[in-house]
């Protein structure tokens, strides 16, 4: 099995081959209430900082973790899980703001994303003092992402009118976006949810 399949931290997005135009081309009007919630669940608004929402909070997730790994050696199973429904909650709506989905973003249910986190062993799997330097670790995938995330941010527009006039995303193009979401996921797991030392692979492939 490749290291991929292995990471513990995996996304799946079911393909949908069929769009809903009405809903496509109000999706930004939309969504807005799901962002809402999303934004005050991890801290969005208080910390005043968009450019950490596909991490799922930045610090606010990040430095609770880290205090717990580092002074006390422990990842509470009841804040994992939180973290981990937080991530359910925050892909559904970025798989629908992307045009990923057109399922409305439930807050329980988990829909056509498939989301795994593996809860860690610290003591057998967490190096404790790691996460001290996670971030640094991580710098190289961080400027990719930002730079991929510019990239679509810019050709938004473009993936917009095309969904509008197709009537569904093209198979192509959903591949990357997931592949990029995949890749953002693995790389939060490692420098931000801490739930793993092993270094994300440089690639959005399942």
């Amino acid at each position: 099995m490749s290291d991929n399949t292995n990471y513990p931290a995996q996304l799946n997005i079911k393909y949908n081959d069929s769009s809903n135009r009405v809903t496509v081309f109000f999706r930004l009007l939309l969504v807005i209430p799901a962002a809402l919630i999303i934004a005050l669940l991890s801290g969005f608004l208080v910390e005043g900082n968009n450019s950490n929402a596909l991490q799922v909070g930045g610090g606010f997730l990040f430095l609770p973790i880290m205090l717990m790994i580092v002074v006390r050696g422990k990842y509470p199973k009841w804040w994992f899980d939180w973290v981990c429904e937080l991530s359910k909650l925050s892909y559904r709506i970025l798989a629908y703001s992307m045009l990923l989905t057109d399922k409305y973003p439930s807050v329980d249910e988990e829909q056509d994303i498939g989301l795994v986190l593996k809860y860690p062993d610290v003591k057998k799997e967490l190096n404790r003092y790691l996460p001290l330097i996670k971030w640094l670790l991580a710098a190289p995938h961080f400027l990719i992402l930002i730079v991929i995330y510019a990239a679509i941010f810019v050709l938004s527009p473009v993936i917009w009118l095309t969904v509008l006039i197709m009537g569904k995303m093209p198979e192509t193009l959903f591949n990357f976006l997931v592949g990029f979401l995949r890749y953002n996921f693995r790389v939060s797991a490692y420098a931000i949810l801490l739930i793993t030392d092993k270094y994300p692979p440089f690639n959005g492939k399942p």
